[in-house]
């Protein structure tokens, strides 16, 4: 299936933020997942690691990234690389609505701290 229609694609939705499934393997994709999130104004970051690397790419409003302990702050069209292993939040501390894309290898896994890894649905 080589598009997918807006109106197709799966709503995941997580307190403060909601992803739409773009490309996985159940959307006919087999090495690259992307999915579109959108983070509401004050949204909370949860910190998190993954296993493959993760590049999202900010549309609109703006975001804070940590990668360990360092603070980026985001904006439309800036991009952010997420190495593999490092603990990383997003958050949405203004006052409009952050949207980005992003982007990883099919297989992606995330870990919570002190948790197990598990594979985010919309990469599924």
């Amino acid at each position: 299936m080589p598009v997918i229609r807006a109106e197709n694609a799966p709503v995941f939705s997580l307190p403060g933020v909601a992803v739409v499934g773009l490309a996985s393997p159940s959307r006919g994709s087999h090495e690259t997942s992307v999915w579109r999130l959108k983070l509401r104004p004050g949204a909370p970051g949860a910190a998190h690691s993954v296993d493959r690397e993760e590049i999202f790419i900010a549309l609109a409003g703006r975001a804070v990234a940590h990668l360990g302990d360092e603070p980026h702050e985001l904006g439309p069209g800036d991009t952010l690389i997420v190495p593999s292993g490092v603990l990383f939040s997003l958050s949405n501390p203004g006052p409009d609505v952050f949207e980005a894309v992003a982007v990883a290898p099919v297989g992606l896994q995330a870990k919570l701290p002190g948790g197990e890894f598990f594979s985010p649905p919309w990469t599924l």
